[in-house]
Order: C-alpha cells, then structure tokens, then sequence
C-alpha cells in the first residue's frame, strides 16, 4: 500500500510541469492535492474580483485534471497555518510537497506550516518551481543579489534552463474513508465567487485552466512572436502572449514556456524574427528579475527601495486620483488605459508604464496608491511584477537611470499613431480628429461637446515640478547620486 503524499498548491494551478508534484508521483503512487482558501489573502484590501473568478475557475479546471489522473483536489477554507497540519494528520499523509514562494508572507506562512507538519512528525519537502532559476542561483561575482537588470539577464540567460517535467498521470486518490476523513478535517467544495464575496459579472479576458493556457502559448508561438518585438509596444494591436494569468498562478510551467521560446528560435528563419523571439525571453528574465529582488529585499513590499523617494514630497490630490481611477484626466492614451483595466481588468504593458509615470510624475501621488489599485483591479496582479513596474515608473526602483518621465502626448504619438486604441475605449471620442487625439491638444469646445474633460494638470508644468523635487530630496539625503 502507498504512503499517502499530500501536495499543496498555491502559484502552480495545473497537473503538468509541476517540480513538486513531479516529485511527490516519484515517491508514492497516492497523491492528492489540496488548495487553501486563505482569508489573510482573499479579505485584503488589494484582492480584484477578476482575478479570485479567474483563480476559482482554474481550481475547478484542476480538479477534472485531477479526476482524469485518477485522484481529487482537495479545497480548504481556513488558515493554512492550521488548516494544512490539521488534514495531513487527519490523512496519516506521510509527507506534504509544495512549491516555494519569494513573497513574504508566503515564505512567513511556509515556515509555520512546515514546523507544524513536523511537529507532528510529517515530512516536509519544498521545491523551486515558478522560477526558471532559484533565487540564490543567480548572484553576483561577489555573492550579492543582482539590483540592475541587464547584468541579471546576462547571468541569467548563460544558465541552463531545465526541461519541462511530465504530466502526473496513473495515482490513486482517497478512500471512502479517508474521505470522511478529510471532510471532518475541514475540506468543502469548490466555491463560488459569490459565496467568497467576490463579483464579476463580465467575460474573463482570459480563459481558465491548463489547456486554455497552453492554447494561448501555441497561438502566440505560431502567430505572434515573430513580431513581437515591433508590435508588443502597440495596444491596438495583439502583439503579446497574454500569459500574464496564467504564469501568475502557475496554470502553465515557466519550463514550458521557455521550451516554446527555444523551439521558436530553432524554426526562425530571419535576425528580425530570432530578435522578437529574444526579445520575450527578455520580458521571462523580467519576471524573474522582479521576483529575485522580492525575494532578496522583503521590504520592497511597503517601501521604495531608493532612499531618495522615502520622504518624497507627494501632493496626493484626492480628486485627481479619483479622475485617474475613473479615466477622467483629460489625457487620452492615460484614460483610455485606465478604461481598459476598469472593464476587462487588464492593460497593455505599455500602457501601465504611461498611466504609471502620469500618476506619479504628472499628478505627484505616490505611487503606492496605484499599486493597490492595479492589484484591486487587475486578473494578473502579482505583488513583484506589480510592485517592480510601479517602483520603475515612480523612480524609486532598480533601475540605473531612475529619473524617467513619460510626455503622453509622445507616447501616444509613437504607440498609438491613429489613436486606435484611444478611440476603442473612449467611444465619446471617435469622432474627434486624430491629431487631437493624439496631442491630447482637444478644443474645449469639442471636450464639451463630447462631455470629455480638460486635462486637470498641465504636463510640462508637473514634470518640472517633480524634478525639482527630486532633486531637492537628493540634496536633502547628502547624497550626490540616488543609490540606496
């Protein structure tokens, strides 16, 4: 008879591909999954609607792929810090296997779950999993972490990346009795976004589950990445993979992904198409940057990581932020963006750069407000990639030259040259001229005609206000560069 392997999925909702998993099918022939539902997560402030709908979808996606490999998904509703202990040794399981997180209140959560487990006399074994390369596999010649990218992806992209890991297949599940078992040990059944308090009443942008995702990385292979480096800066056009979902919660292996990359290389037939192709590996190596320094510096979580932004003077003008939010500011490209994420609760890259930089550059509101709300928002709000993006475009991140302001008026000039995408989310404005459009430079009497409001701050004016003020802070700090 087979020990009993309980896995413990958190950021890695799928059945293939899986280190962990991989793992646990290696040691026994009975494995079950289980997923917690974990109200410290799902009763914070920053948790989008969209993105709870789209994680449910998945666990009930997982639980068919589960059933087919002749074993269940379990779900809890509790604290994992009890819950977890509580069903393995209602289980007698044997061991539990996870895969390891770089946020902090995962790894905090993981070390009392597995002093739990042990306490109790139940293995413990945690793999690395979301990342092509662990964190402490990618450091400098003198042993630190990276804290600039593209020495990060020089090192980065010599290592050698694994192959993808089988689909687990042939296990055995639980007993009618264990069943009980786990039953009286708290596991339910899958929830509604309702019953969990969460609405979203519109299509998902993108569909759930593993097979969705793999549909979209084949798509994206054999029609996109050919261009993707011209076209992935254009939000009018479908230039990217849209995977962002999917690699947040590990619907699909990063293995997976890379080994798609490196079958399109070996099929490329031009410079132009090997440079998109790397081009996207770039953006891998981006996640993985963000993720490493999350990793490495737990603060960044509640601080910016230079010193020169920590007491940075913010106006936080309460009504802008609201016409920020609303996309409402009287800059196009800004509002269209903003429009974009309030109804399919996503936005362009591109496009989070730009709002980004107007919130923090133009409107001086610190750009932790639009962090939180990006991830009350978004169906690929991941706390690293979220948090690197805004401390990038705030000038408070790792980045060599932090100072980077964004003029909307050019960005949508090089991005959006006929104002497409402007015009696909803002209807009042389709009949307004391009060059309007795309200047930003709209006639007050068309804004009224179209109920469209001015531009609530004047650009040039703002920018050289931030300006000042930064380089105010960095004389204040006795500092003659903005390093930490």
């Amino acid at each position: 008879m087979s020990d009993l392997i309980l896995f413990w999925h958190r950021r890695d909702l799928r059945i293939s591909d899986n280190r962990g998993l991989a793992a646990a099918r290696q040691r026994s022939q009975k494995v079950v999954g289980v997923f917690c539902l974990d109200p410290h997560i799902l009763q914070r402030e920053d948790v989008a609607p969209a993105r709870v709908t789209y994680m449910l979808g998945c666990l009930q996606k997982l639980q068919q792929r589960y059933a087919q490999a002749g074993s269940q998904l379990l779900i809890l509703k509790a604290d994992p810090r009890a819950g977890i202990p509580t069903l393995a040794a209602a289980l007698q399981a044997t061991a539990v296997f996870f895969n390891q997180d770089v946020e902090p209140y995962s790894r905090d959560r993981d070390r009392t779950v597995a002093a739990a487990l042990r306490e109790k006399g139940i293995e413990v074994h945690h793999f690395w999993d979301q990342l092509l390369h662990a964190p402490k596999e990618i450091m400098t010649g003198s042993g630190q972490p990276y804290t600039v990218y593209t020495p990060f992806w020089r090192n980065w992209s010599h290592k050698a990346k694994e192959e993808p890991f089988g689909t687990l297949e042939g296990v055995e599940g639980l007993t009618d009795t264990e069943q009980k078992a786990a039953q009286a040990a708290g596991v339910i059944e899958l929830p509604t976004p309702k019953d969990l308090g969460f609405v979203w009443d519109r299509d998902l942008f993108v569909e759930p589950g593993e097979a969705a995702a793999q549909d979209l990385l084949e798509d994206f292979c054999e029609r996109t990445v050919w261009e993707y480096k011209d076209q992935r800066n254009f939000p009018a056009l479908p230039g990217t993979s849209h995977l962002s979902a999917p690699l947040k919660f590990g619907v699909i292996g990063i293995r997976t992904v890379w080994a798609a990359t490196v079958a399109a290389l070996q099929n490329s037939r031009s410079d132009e198409a090997r440079d998109s192709i790397q081009t996207w590996q770039q953006e891998l190596a981006w996640r993985e940057f963000y993720q490493h320094g999350m990793y490495f510096f737990p603060e960044l979580a509640d601080n910016p990581y230079r010193n020169v932004l920590k007491a940075f003077p913010w106006e936080n003008n309460p009504d802008h932020f609201q016409a920020w939010c609303e996309g409402r500011t009287g800059y196009p490209i800004v509002d269209a963006a903003m429009r974009q994420l309030n109804t399919i609760a996503w936005m362009h890259n591109r496009c989070r750069m730009i709002v980004a930089s107007f919130l923090t550059k133009d409107l001086l509101i610190n750009w932790q407000q639009g962090e939180k709300y990006f991830m009350q928002k978004l169906i690929d709000g991941d706390l690293s990639a979220n948090n690197g993006g805004w401390q990038w475009s705030a000038s408070s991140g790792m980045d060599p030259k932090p100072l980077r302001i964004f003029n909307p008026a050019s960005q949508t000039r090089k991005f959006d040259p006929d104002a497409e995408y402007i015009r696909e989310w803002l209807p009042e404005l389709r009949s307004v001229d391009t060059e309007a459009l795309v200047t930003g430079a709209i006639p007050a009497d068309e804004c009224d005609r179209c109920g469209y409001p001015p531009p609530i701050v004047e650009h040039n004016q703002q920018q050289k206000k931030f300006k000042e003020r930064y380089q105010q802070q960095k004389a204040e700090s006795g500092r003659i560069s903005d390093d930490r």
